[in-house]
């Protein structure tokens, strides 16, 4: 269980503890300071910048739940480092996507606001997640992305929000994007092209030794290259403080 002073303001979350884990390496002096129900968190810094990493698990509630706890113990601005399935045909496995917003087709953000109430990303977060990114050798998209609660999702809605220009389906950024606009915090995502669910590439794909969806080498690299996007970003939010 965590504390106060056991994150700091930064927090890069992350569904899957091992990926936590890999952002931990790219911390400096980096420590595991919780474990628990699945939430691993780790308290590093890059130079002088405190950044935490922390586990939101898959679907929005327990993002919510990383959110809302992470909050009362001194974090202020998340950034969403994760993956998603492409919705249009010129996001290819291993691009990466800048989030802008996210819509909100998942039961926990309803709980909180109804559904007419936007979830939209931090702009100060976002626009430094779009400076950090403009040197990436990766090709980097930038628009709204779908929230689902369903995995294996109905390809007839997938295609629906295709056709209104939405970039990717994913699990968590409606519920983080809400609970950190009613709360005052600031949150972005960042998220990696592992696949694209109308035409049944990427996840769900289970053949021995068959390095599909996340597993694949375009995808591993374009996590490294979203993590460090992420932690330029936090160097670049820091960037007027240092002026005054």
């Amino acid at each position: 269980m965590c504390g106060i002073g056991d994150v700091e303001k930064y927090v890069l979350i992350s569904g899957d503890p091992k990926r936590v884990e890999r952002i931990a390496t790219f911390l400096d002096e980096s420590v595991k300071v919780g474990d628990h129900r699945g939430f691993v968190t780790y308290k590093g810094s890059v130079g002088e910048i405190g950044i935490s990493a922390c586990s939101t698990g898959i679907g929005c509630p327990s993002a919510a739940i990383a959110v809302e706890e992470l909050s009362r113990i001194g974090a202020e601005t998340f950034i969403r480092v994760g993956t998603t399935g492409s919705l249009q045909p010129d996001l290819e496995v291993g691009d990466v996507v800048i989030a802008s917003a996210a819509v909100r087709e998942d039961g926990t953000s309803r709980n909180y606001v109804p559904v007419e109430y936007p979830a939209i990303a931090d702009f100060n977060v976002t626009a430094a997640l779009v400076r950090a990114a403009q040197e990436s050798k990766r090709k980097v998209h930038f628009g709204p992305v779908l929230t689902s609660d369903v995995f294996y999702e109905d390809v007839q809605n997938l295609k629906r929000w295709s056709r209104f220009g939405v970039l990717s389906v994913e699990m968590e950024c409606s519920a983080i994007f809400t609970i950190a606009s009613l709360k005052k915090l600031r949150a972005g995502a960042i998220l990696a092209i592992d696949g694209n669910p109308l035409i049944g590439t990427g996840k769900g794909e289970s053949e021995p030794c068959e390095k599909s969806g996340e597993l694949n080498e375009q995808v591993q690299e374009a996590i490294d290259e979203e993590i460090h996007i992420a932690i330029q970003a936090t160097k670049i939010l820091e960037e007027p403080k240092k002026r005054t």
